[in-house]
């Protein structure tokens, strides 16, 4: 299993959304970044994902987990798009905000921290771990 997080502006598509649509999910579509669309190849099923606010919120909401590995997007006219479908698992008690993270010294090698403008990234276990811990999940890996 491979970490990840994926981002999205609450106004286009909240973590709340993403609880809503419940065990049926949702098509993770709309990415037109080469770099990010590699990523989602990359992504199989039942790896997990970090669920952020980017723009306003900045902050790790939740986790999310891939139900379907990369397809075609359907919301491409063209082009080699990508779009992998994904379940709300579980809420983090606390958000872990941006700046909680840049202020943890262990997370300075985050993708997020080093490239905070790519909208699907890896995320290692030892960051993965770390992150739940912050956002008062007690899970092991």
């Amino acid at each position: 299993m491979a970490f990840w997080l994926i981002k999205s502006e609450p106004d286009t598509w909240s973590w709340a959304q993403q609880v809503k649509r419940g065990g049926q999910g949702e098509p993770w579509s709309g990415v037109r970044n080469h770099q990010a669309k590699l990523n989602l190849m990359r992504m199989a099923v039942g790896d997990e994902c970090f669920f952020y606010h980017s723009n306003e919120g900045l902050a790790v909401m939740g986790i999310a987990s891939v139900v379907r590995a990369a397809y075609p997007d359907p919301s491409a006219e063209s082009g080699p798009w990508v779009a992998v479908d994904v379940v709300a698992k579980e809420a983090l008690p606390q958000p872990v905000t941006m700046a909680a993270i840049k202020a943890e010294p262990r997370l300075a090698e985050m993708v997020l921290v080093k490239n905070s403008r790519l909208s699907v990234q890896p995320v290692t276990p030892g960051e993965w771990a770390l992150v739940c811990q912050m956002g008062g999940l007690a899970r092991g890996l």
